[in-house]
């Protein structure tokens, strides 16, 4: 009997080994993306990661990514950003020692193309630019065929390029590219024969290509020239976040239907590569004017619905030289018509608002010297607060008190009645306890040159504690603008009601310039909604 309960006991403790050893093993279900470029973020999905990382890590394609490297580790997903310096190859994960099974990660960057003939294929085809040169905000025309009778799933890319860190092997830097940008009237014209498009803020002499649903044409060297300074980007920040809107309904009285317009990360030529890694379920419209539109059709009453978003991007640090005499404007441009018109958060028409940007500016005709003066005055006679203040722009002006958000708004009014084209940015401040704050900044157009930023709040030394100031910042944030920012909105985003008659809600103040945020129309009766702060859940450094 004591021999049969010694083996019971022995086999009992062999399973429970071998199912400790099961449970342990890693197991890689997916990666995403499969083939994509270096430094990406790289998601793995799958189980028995563990909850945190310790002393587990990734390989890919035989390169174990840095410490810093790693944005997310879970039970069942890791976000890691792929080394700057890899290649094509397996991806494993590694805990307890133990190695998971492999999945194939290919470097869009090694796969070949196939050379095409002219006349082969029905993709795009670029003849001939003219002018072969231009500056930043100019128009080149595009001549060739296949570019589709309109331009929806399609652009023109130009080449950018940032200041590279000294630890990437230059066998290992990319070129990247930007797009044509909406914001800047980037678009004049399209059709299958002909683009007329202009040069985007942060574009750089090089070869640019059309891209379109049916492929990309080859590539056509332009010249980027008559910039009256210089604009870097540099010391990237790559972020991983997340946020969410929780709705809860209590009455309804019929079929309903609940708008929600969610802010999504901008891209821009500071901020770029902003990818939708996550949501809870698939937008009603994908990109509405820079927002995700939700349709949440028949809620019941006592129900909860959540929308969340997880998304990753790489924020850049620009700093600028200007050289003001170089600079002329060109009032005929469209981006000048627009960017000096008052609208309801910009009351630069108000005669109060003129009279002070005149005393301010005196008899300056320079655009850059006139947003410097009144930038100036403001981080020495605005009285830039942290705590929020409930004024108009024209009541900060009577009190001598605002914070970031009026202290931005006030700057675009004033540089607006002087003729100078600018908008306000909203987004967060990421701190360095990780923690993110909502902020609200600015940038100014000029000609030949791009946007040109400025942040009255921290150069009036106005920050969280917890936030990197720089320790010049009265001077640097005149021009310049760190990494440590995520923009959800440049200028104030207009969308239009779904339904004339629905009841809408707005929030203002919040991390994106937004005029409308929900609409519910139908038996909707009584709800609520929470939508979250902005959450940052990883940082990547290079």
């Amino acid at each position: 009997m004591r021999i049969k309960f010694f083996s019971f006991f022995f086999f009992l403790i062999i399973s429970l080994i071998f199912s400790a050893c099961e449970e342990k093993l890693p197991v890689i279900s997916a990666i995403d993306p499969r083939i994509g470029r270096l430094g990406e973020v790289l998601t793995i999905t799958g189980e028995n990661f563990g909850d945190e990382r310790e002393e587990s890590y990734v390989t890919i394609a035989g390169v174990s990514p840095t410490t810093s490297s790693y944005m997310e580790w879970k039970q069942d997903r890791i976000l890691v950003k792929i080394p700057e310096s890899g290649e094509s190859g397996l991806v494993y994960v590694f805990v307890g020692g133990k190695k998971s099974n492999p999945e194939l990660f290919a470097n869009q960057a090694a796969i070949p193309i196939p050379v095409q003939e002219d006349d082969a294929g029905t993709g795009p085809l670029i003849n001939s630019i003219e002018p072969a040169s231009g500056a930043v905000g100019s128009i080149i025309t595009i001549k060739g065929r296949g570019f589709g009778v309109s331009r929806e799933g399609s652009g023109v890319y130009f080449p950018w390029k940032a200041e590279n860190s000294p630890l990437i092997p230059a066998e290992a830097r990319q070129s990247e590219m930007m797009e044509a940008a909406e914001t800047e009237f980037g678009y004049e014209s399209w059709s299958d024969r002909e683009i007329q498009v202009r040069i985007p803020d942060g574009a750089v002499s090089g070869n640019i290509e059309v891209r379109t649903p049916r492929g990309s044409s080859r590539t056509v060297s332009v010249d980027i020239t008559g910039k009256p300074g210089t604009k870097t980007f540099k010391d990237k920040h790559s972020y991983a976040i997340r946020y969410s809107v929780d709705i809860q309904v209590q009455e309804v009285s019929g079929r309903n239907i609940l708008y929600l317009w969610v802010p999504r990360p901008i891209g821009s030529s500071s901020q770029r590569n902003v990818q939708i890694l996550e949501r809870s379920q698939d937008a009603f419209i994908e990109n509405y004017r820079g927002s995700s539109l939700f349709q949440l059709v028949d809620l019941a009453p006592q129900s909860n619905t959540s929308i969340s978003f997880r998304c990753a991007m790489d924020v850049y640090t620009v700093e600028t030289s200007l050289r003001a005499a170089q600079i002329k404007q060109n009032r005929d441009s469209p981006i000048h018509t627009i960017y000096i018109q008052p609208d309801s958060l910009i009351p630069s028409d108000n005669e109060k608002i003129k009279v002070l940007a005149a005393s301010i500016v005196g008899k300056e005709q320079n655009p850059y010297l006139k947003a410097q003066h009144i930038y100036q005055w403001l981080i020495s006679k605005a009285g830039i607060q942290a705590e929020p203040v409930n004024y108009t722009v024209l009541e900060c002006i009577e009190e001598k008190r605002c914070d970031s958000y009026t202290a931005a708004l006030l700057f675009c009014s004033l540089a607006r009645a002087a003729g100078v084209p600018v908008r306000p940015i909203a987004g967060v401040l990421v701190n360095h306890s990780q923690s993110a704050s909502k902020h609200y900044w600015a940038e100014f157009w000029i000609d030949g040159f791009g946007w040109a930023p400025v942040d009255p709040a921290l150069g009036a030394g106005v920050a969280p504690e917890t936030f990197n100031l720089k320790e010049n910042h009265a001077a640097y944030y005149f021009g310049n603008i760190d990494n440590q920012r995520i923009a959800f909105s440049q200028g104030q985003i207009r969308v239009s009601r779904m339904d004339p008659r629905g009841r809408v809600s707005v929030r203002n103040r919040d991390y994106a310039l937004q005029d409308l945020w929900e609409e519910a129309s139908g038996g909707l009766d009584s709800y609520s909604s929470l939508w979250s702060d902005i959450i940052i859940t990883g940082i990547y450094t290079e």
